[in-house]
């Protein structure tokens, strides 16, 4: 079975082709911006134009725009091709990238959010999320933190933090890549994909008077 991976959520923006568990073709891209313009053309450039029988895609949390965009192009695709959708999250590709090295090592994954606060995530050693993801200040990030290796964008921010008070974790300064979707475990693959924007909309409809 092939399956298209999309990931726009964060900074970067990827795509990944599979056979079953194998890697055929894949290509990230830091982006920052522009993931709207630069996606289709990076899933028209893999082989077969990236046709899948499923498609994978990280539902957040991360960008509200990146999102939305991983999310339309998976949807349309699946549309035109017949093809299952599915969903993942960013912050358990992050630590099932981060435990590919660490395999018995308990992570918590810290990557950029909005407005200034922090996306935080714990990671048993089996690779459980043991919490649901939170948003954070910084500071409360930090205290939170209590794992021996650190992933994520964030990752080198909360290791010299943690430093000043005590031993530093190890830090792998990740972000969620496509290409890297066969690490998940079955588990952190939902077959029903929705946006998970990890804190609030800014945005609030008007009240009833």
């Amino acid at each position: 079975m092939r399956r298209l991976v999309i990931d726009s959520a964060t900074e970067d923006c990827s795509v990944a082709l599979f056979d079953g568990d194998d890697l055929i073709a894949g290509e990230c891209l830091a982006l920052g911006r522009g993931h709207a313009e630069r996606l289709v053309p990076m899933i028209a450039a893999l082989p077969g134009k990236g046709r899948a029988d499923a498609i994978a895609v990280d539902c957040g949390p991360g960008s509200f725009t990146g999102i939305r965009v991983g999310l339309a192009a998976a949807r349309a695709l699946a549309l035109a091709w017949g093809a299952r959708i599915e969903g993942f999250e960013s912050l358990a590709l992050v630590a099932a990238m981060a435990r590919r090295d660490h395999p018995q090592a308990a992570i918590d994954v810290v990557m950029t959010g909005g407005h200034g606060e922090w996306f935080f995530q714990s990671f048993d050693a089996a690779g459980r999320p043991t919490e649901p993801v939170l948003s954070l200040a910084p500071e409360d990030a930090v205290a939170r933190s209590a794992a021996p290796l650190v992933a994520g964008s964030q990752a080198e921010a909360v290791a010299a933090r943690r430093g000043e008070t005590g031993a530093a974790p190890l830090a792998l300064v990740l972000r969620p890549d496509a290409r890297a979707f066969a690490l998940l475990p079955e588990q952190a693959i939902a077959a029903d994909p929705a946006p998970r924007y990890g804190r609030a909309p800014d945005a609030k409809l008007p009240q009833p008077r």
